[in-house]
C-alpha cells in the first residue's frame, strides 16, 4: 500500500467531514477496538446525490459489507470500492448498513443525559446529532440524511429474525480501506452503534489515513466482484467522460 500522506484521529464521541477526491483511499483502523464509524456519502458536484444503502445491497445480492463491496449512490454510480478489510482476530468482519444511527433518547436511556456543559469534550454524542452538524456545514439538514453505514460493527440475525450486535470480532487493530471512484464529500462520527449495549459510553477513537490509491486494473477485484459492480464503474466513465 502506498505512504499514507495525512492521518488523523477521531476521538469516541467526535466527527468530521472532507471532500475526498477521486483516485484517493482511506484506510479507517479501530484502535483499541469495539468501535463504530457512522458514515455517509455525497457527490460535492451536486448534493442531491447520495449513498444508497438499498441499491447497495440487492445489486450485490448481500445484507452486509465487506471486502469486494461497492459503495452506491442513489444514481447508480460508485462513491467507493472496498479494497481491503482486515480482521486483527481472525474472527472475520463485515459491516452493518441497515441499523442507522444512534439518536439522543437511546443514549440517555443506556448511558444517561448528555450535558456538553458539565462535561466539556467526554460529554455522551449521538450519531444522529453529530451527522446534523456535519451537514449543516454544507447547508444540508435532517431532511439531507439518508441511511447510513456502520463500520465495524457486525450485525447478526437469530432464527427469530432479531437482530443484536456481534462482538466476538471485536479487536483492536481492525481496519479496511476504500478507494474512492468518485469525488466524495465524505461524513463520519465515531459515536456508538444503536445496538451497542456496553456498560460505559464507549469512547473509542478512530484513526483515519488517506494516500493516493493504486490504478484500477482490468483484473480488480471490486470492479469485478459481480456484474452489476461492473456497470457501476462504467457508470462513473460515463459520468466523468461527460463531464471534460
Amino acid at each position: 500500500m502506498n505512504p499514507f500522506s495525512y492521518s488523523t484521529q477521531i476521538p469516541g464521541n467526535g466527527h468530521w467531514s472532507l471532500e475526498v477526491r477521486r483516485g484517493l483511499q482511506m484506510k479507517i483502523t479501530d484502535i483499541e477496538g469495539g468501535g463504530n464509524v457512522g458514515m455517509l456519502f455525497y457527490n460535492p458536484r451536486n448534493l442531491l446525490e447520495r449513498y444508497n444503502a438499498p441499491d447497495t445491497l440487492k445489486c450485490q445480492h448481500t445484507f452486509k459489507l465487506q471486502h469486494g463491496n461497492c459503495l452506491y449512490s442513489d444514481m447508480g454510480r460508485i462513491f467507493a470500492s472496498i479494497t481491503e478489510d482486515f480482521s486483527a482476530n481472525g474472527a472475520g468482519n463485515w459491516h452493518d448498513t441497515i441499523c442507522g444511527n444512534s439518536n439522543v433518547a437511546q443514549i440517555e436511556k443506556i448511558w444517561g443525559a448528555r450535558d456538553y456543559q458539565k462535561d466539556r469534550n467526554h460529554w455522551l454524542q449521538n450519531g444522529n446529532d453529530a451527522f446534523l452538524v456535519e451537514l449543516a456545514k454544507y447547508g444540508l439538514n435532517r431532511a439531507d440524511m439518508a441511511a447510513n453505514i456502520n463500520w465495524f460493527s457486525k450485525v447478526i440475525a437469530d432464527d427469530n429474525g432479531n437482530i443484536q450486535l456481534d462482538t466476538k470480532n471485536h479487536a483492536a487493530g481492525n481496519s479496511l480501506t476504500l478507494r474512492f471512484e468518485m469525488d466524495t464529500l465524505v461524513l463520519l462520527h465515531a459515536c456508538p452503534h444503536p445496538l451497542n449495549r456496553s456498560q460505559a459510553y464507549p469512547f473509542k477513537p478512530i484513526r483515519i489515513e488517506l494516500s493516493q490509491a493504486d490504478i484500477v486494473a482490468n483484473d480488480d477485484y471490486c470492479k469485478n466482484f459481480c456484474p452489476e459492480n461492473q456497470r457501476g464503474f462504467n457508470n462513473n466513465a460515463l459520468y466523468y467522460l461527460a463531464a471534460r
